[in-house]
C-alpha cells in the first residue's frame, strides 16, 4: 500500500523531485550541508542546504528557499537530490538552494498544524506561525551560510506554495522575491472544500495530514488506507454516509476536525491566509494552472488580495494550460487529458518567466522594471500566451446569457416563465469523471478539461447551449451563475459547468492518449463549480431550503482565459450530484452533513427556472 501511495504522491506533487537527464549534475556542482535552525520558541527545524562549489567572497549567490511538509529527502550530507531548484535553468544558473522541513514534519521538531493560523500581533516568543518561522529561518541563513549575497527568494508548489505565501508575512528585509505556486489560501475553497462542499475525492489523503509523528524521522509514520478497488465511485457508494469513515479515521485528528466543523466557523476562518497579506514588500509572482483540480483558487485569490491590500507592491500573476504543478516539469507535448496545447510550454515558462523573475530580483537591479508583464496568461482556446497590464483585463464587456426553457443559452430569455426539472437521486449520483481508475488517486486531476458527453446525456443533468458561434468569443475573468431553483426536499448542491462544444469536423490531435476518444463534437469542460444551497446566504451557518419555494443560488466560478472559436458552441450543464468528487448531499437538511444517516438520503425533484442567468466577462 505504501508503494502505491509513493507513486501517487510523486504523480500529484511534482515539486518533490524533478529528475534531469544529467543526474550527477547536482553532486558535481554543489556541496550539501544539513543544519538544524532554532526558532524563537526553541523548536529546531531541519534544513538541507546546497551551495555552489564555486561560491566565494568574490562570487556570492542569492538564496532560494523552499519550506515543505512533504520531506526534504534524501537525508544525509552525502545523499543528493537529482535536481534542485524550481527548474534546470535555475539550477545551472547557480543559487544557494535551501529545503526545510516545516514544524512538526519529518526531521523537524514541534507540533504539526494544517494551514497554521497567522498571528498578526505577536506578544511573545511563544507566538509563532509560518511567518515567524520563515523570518527566523531567513535570518539564520543570511548570517550563517557563507558567500550569500544577502538576497533571498522563496518558491513552492501546493502546500509549499502556502508556506511561500505565508512567508510574505515574515517581513524579513532579505526576502526579495516570492512565487507562491498553486498555493492553498483557504481550505474552505481549495483542496478539501469548494464553497464548503466537502471534496470526497480527498478521502485518501487524510493519513498524510492528520497523523502526528512522535519524533523526528526520515521515514513515513502514517499508513494509507487500502480501498481494495480501483473504482472510487463504488468505494464511495459502498461506504455509505461519511460518518462511516470513522472506521478508518477515528484517530485522525484532521478528519475529526473536518467532521466537527461543518460550517465556516472560527476554526476555518483562522486558517484563511488572505486577511494577513498586508503591506507586502517582496516582489510576488503567483503561479497557477487553469486546470488545477486542487488549488485553482489560491493563486488568483492571493494575487487579487495583494492588488487591493498592497497597491504599491510588485505583484503579478501567471496561469498556464496545466494541471496541478505541471509547469515544474517538461513533458514535451503539453497535454491536459485529451487536449493538446503545444510543445515545451513548461520549459518556456521556466526559462522566460520564472527564471527571469528570480534573476532580476535576486541577481539583477531588483527594481520594478523586470521586463515581465502584470499578467502572463495562456488562452486555452486559441492556445497562445497573452499578456495584460492588469487582470482582470480593462477592455471587457459583461455578457449575460439566459438559461431558456428550450435548452437554449442566449442573451435573450424566452418570454414564457417556467422551469426545467430533473430527479436527483443520491443513490445514483452523476459521476464527475468517465475515468474510473482516476477515482482512487491521491487527489483528482484530469476531470478539469474532460469530455462531458457522458454526463450531459443523463436525465439528471440539464443542458443549455448557444447556437453555433459566428465569431470568436474570448472570456476573461470570473464567471457568475445566478440560478433560481427549487426542490421538493430541504437541501441540495448545485453544480454548474461551462463547456466548449467542438464542431463535428474537429480533427483529433496527433497525441490523443485514448484512441477510443474523438474530438468530433467533443464537450470540453472549461470551468466548473459547486455551491451547497445550505450556504447560499453565508458560509458560517447552514440553512435549509424551503420545499418547492423558488430560491436564489449564486455560484461564483474562478477566472478563465478561453476563446470559444467560431464554429463552436458555449454550453452550460447543471446538476446536483458530482460523485465522488463531492460528497453526496442527502437532500434532506441535516445540521452536520458529515453525520447524516442512511435514511436522510432521499430522491428529490429539482427545478431550474428560466430567469436563471450566467455572466461572462468578454474581452473586446
Amino acid at each position: 500500500m505504501m508503494k502505491r501511495f509513493i507513486c501517487l504522491i510523486l504523480a500529484c506533487l511534482p515539486f518533490l523531485a524533478n529528475a534531469q537527464s544529467n543526474s550527477n549534475y547536482v553532486k558535481e556542482n554543489y556541496n550539501k550541508i544539513e543544519k538544524y535552525i532554532t526558532m524563537r520558541d526553541g523548536i529546531k527545524l531541519f534544513a538541507s542546504i546546497y551551495i555552489p562549489k564555486d561560491a566565494s567572497k568574490n562570487k556570492q549567490y542569492p538564496i532560494m528557499m523552499q519550506r515543505t511538509c512533504y520531506s526534504v529527502a534524501p537525508y544525509g550530507e552525502d545523499k543528493y537530490k537529482t535536481s534542485i531548484g524550481p527548474s534546470e535553468t535555475m539550477m545551472k544558473e547557480g543559487y544557494i538552494f535551501v529545503y526545510e522541513d516545516v514544524r512538526g514534519r519529518w526531521k523537524s521538531e514541534g507540533q504539526w498544524t494544517n494551514m497554521t493560523p497567522e498571528i498578526d500581533n505577536k506578544q511573545s516568543k511563544k507566538d509563532v506561525d509560518e511567518g515567524s518561522d520563515t523570518y527566523d529561518t531567513i535570518d539564520w541563513l543570511i548570517k550563517n551560510v557563507p558567500n550569500n549575497n544577502g538576497r533571498v527568494g522563496q518558491w513552492g508548489i501546493s502546500y509549499p506554495g502556502f508556506y511561500t505565501a505565508a512567508g510574505l508575512t515574515s517581513n524579513h528585509p532579505a526576502l526579495k522575491a516570492s512565487t507562491p505556486q498553486a498555493p492553498i489560501s483557504d481550505f474552505w475553497f481549495d483542496d478539501f472544500h469548494h464553497n464548503g462542499a466537502f471534496i470526497q475525492a480527498y478521502l485518501f489523503t487524510f493519513p498524510v495530514f492528520g497523523i502526528q509523528k512522535t519524533d523526528t524521522t526520515t521515514k513515513a509514520w502514517y499508513n494509507m488506507i487500502d480501498p481494495k478497488t480501483k473504482d472510487g465511485y463504488q468505494f464511495g457508494m459502498d461506504l455509505g454516509p461519511l460518518k462511516n469513515m470513522d472506521k478508518y479515521y477515528a484517530d485522525n485528528f484532521f478528519w475529526q476536525e473536518t467532521v466537527n466543523h461543518p460550517n465556516y466557523d472560527e476554526f476555518w476562518q483562522k486558517r484563511n491566509l488572505l486577511p494577513h497579506l498586508k503591506n507586502i514588500k517582496p516582489a510576488v509572482m503567483s503561479v497557477g494552472g487553469w486546470y488545477d483540480a486542487e488549488d485553482l483558487r489560491g493563486p488568483l485569490a492571493i494575487y487579487k488580495t495583494i492588488e487591493k491590500s498592497s497597491p504599491n507592491a510588485y505583484n503579478t500573476i501567471v496561469e498556464g494550460p496545466f494541471g496541478h504543478g505541471r509547469w515544474s516539469r517538461e513533458t514535451g507535448h503539453t497535454m491536459h487529458g485529451d487536449i493538446y496545447f503545444g510543445d515545451s510550454i513548461a520549459t518556456f515558462y521556466q526559462k522566460n518567466i520564472e527564471a527571469k523573475f528570480f534573476y532580476h530580483f535576486l541577481k539583477g537591479s531588483g527594481d520594478k522594471n523586470s521586463g515581465l508583464p502584470e499578467a502572463y496568461l495562456f488562452d486555452t482556446g486559441v492556445k497562445q500566451w497573452k499578456t495584460f497590464d492588469q487582470w482582470p483585463a480593462k477592455n471587457t464587456e459583461k455578457k449575460v446569457y439566459s438559461l431558456n426553457l428550450t435548452g437554449g443559452l442566449s442573451e435573450i430569455s424566452t418570454m414564457e416563465y417556467g422551469a426545467r426539472s430533473f430527479e436527483s437521486d443520491p443513490m445514483k449520483p452523476v459521476p464527475y469523471t468517465n475515468d474510473i481508475t482516476a477515482t482512487t488517486a491521491f487527489t483528482p486531476f484530469g476531470y478539469m478539461s474532460e469530455d462531458q458527453r457522458f454526463a450531459g446525456r443523463r436525465p439528471d443533468v440539464l443542458v443549455y447551449q448557444t447556437e453555433v458561434l459566428d465569431k470568436d468569443i474570448t472570456i476573461g475573468g470570473e464567471i457568475l451563475a445566478k440560478l433560481n431553483v427549487s426542490t421538493t426536499g430541504t437541501d441540495a448542491d448545485w453544480v454548474v459547468k461551462v463547456i466548449d462544444v467542438y464542431p463535428a469536423d474537429e480533427p483529433n490531435n496527433p497525441y490523443m492518449p485514448n484512441k477510443n476518444v474523438t474530438l468530433s463534437n467533443y464537450w470540453q469542460m472549461v470551468r466548473s463549480e459547486v455551491m451547497p444551497a445550505r450556504f447560499r446566504d453565508g458560509f458560517d451557518k447552514a440553512e435549509p431550503m424551503v420545499a418547492n419555494q423558488e430560491t436564489k443560488i449564486n455560484i461564483p466560478m474562478q477566472d478563465i482565459l478561453h476563446t470559444f472559436k467560431k464554429g463552436h458552441r458555449i454550453m452550460v450543464q447543471i446538476q446536483s450530484t458530482w460523485f465522488p468528487l463531492i460528497q453526496r448531499n442527502p437532500q434532506t437538511f441535516v445540521p452536520n452533513i458529515y453525520k447524516a444517516d442512511e435514511k436522510d438520503f432521499q430522491k428529490q425533484t429539482h427545478k431550474v427556472f428560466n430567469n436563471s442567468t450566467i455572466e461572462f466577462n468578454v474581452i473586446k
